[in-house]
């Protein structure tokens, strides 16, 4: 049976990338493809799910979102080893509880303040316009109003890119795109935290810490991120005493 032929039912059709997602999940989770072992190639899971190569991509991206695959140029798509797993169990975190998203955000801030600080150090060039295009893409979508998720965690890969030390890549990957609360598809995302008015502060924050980073200024890197992440953090408390 193909991902389609599981769309024919007369229920709300989910999306055939989030089919393809929870199958090569639930697969990887039971040992059918081992860590460190290579996927099918993207050609082969077009005829195994009987979809198209823009939803293989789609879900790919996904699961490397979340620290569960990762692309090797010219070689293929490999599943990550168990040395993420914690991470990826944060990443995957499906409760809705505000002091779950603190405490992503407290994990984020131990590794994040520091990227930023190592980032404004040992950056290159190329790695100082990756920083600014993320952020730019993040300004084309506010512009736009479509969800800004995937390119806020864009931004922040970005910055654990220019560390050149792949393991805040890695760790950043466990913990995945899910992490990102003005993302639809966050647990924690609310009308209110999805305003116009909210992530237009986001990216003022952004430019802060693009800025410094830009600078090689280490120090202030360091303390824009805190102030960043800190901000969340007193968002989500405020939404807690709210309810």
């Amino acid at each position: 049976m193909t991902v389609s032929d599981l769309l024919s039912g007369p229920l709300r059709k989910p999306k055939l990338a989030d089919l393809v997602i929870d199958t090569l999940r639930k697969r990887i989770s039971a040992g059918d493809y081992a860590a460190g072992s290579k996927l099918p190639t993207e050609s082969q899971m077009t005829s195994i799910f009987g979809v198209s190569r823009t939803v293989v991509r789609e879900a790919m991206a996904a699961l490397a979102a979340d620290g569960l695959v990762q692309a090797r140029q010219g070689a293929g798509v490999f599943v990550m080893a168990n040395a993420a797993s914690a991470f990826t169990a944060i990443g995957a975190e499906s409760s809705n509880k505000i002091s779950v998203a603190l405490n992503v955000l407290e994990v984020r801030m131990g590794i994040e303040i520091e990227s930023a600080g190592l980032a404004a150090v040992r950056r290159s060039s190329s790695q100082d316009a990756a920083i600014q295009e993320a952020w730019n893409a993040f300004e084309r979508q506010i512009k736009a109003g479509t969800p800004t998720g995937k390119t806020d965690f864009a931004f922040h890969r970005a910055i654990a890119e220019a560390t050149n030390n792949p393991f805040y890549i890695e760790v950043l990957d466990g913990l995945g795109s899910r992490t990102i609360p003005c993302d639809v598809t966050s647990p924690w995302g609310t009308d209110s935290v999805l305003t116009l008015e909210y992530q237009q502060g986001l990216q003022q924050e952004h430019l802060v810490i693009l800025k410094a980073i830009s600078a090689q200024d280490a120090s202030a890197a360091r303390e824009a991120m805190r102030q960043h992440l800190g901000r969340s953090q007193d968002r989500y408390r405020q939404r807690l005493r709210e309810q």
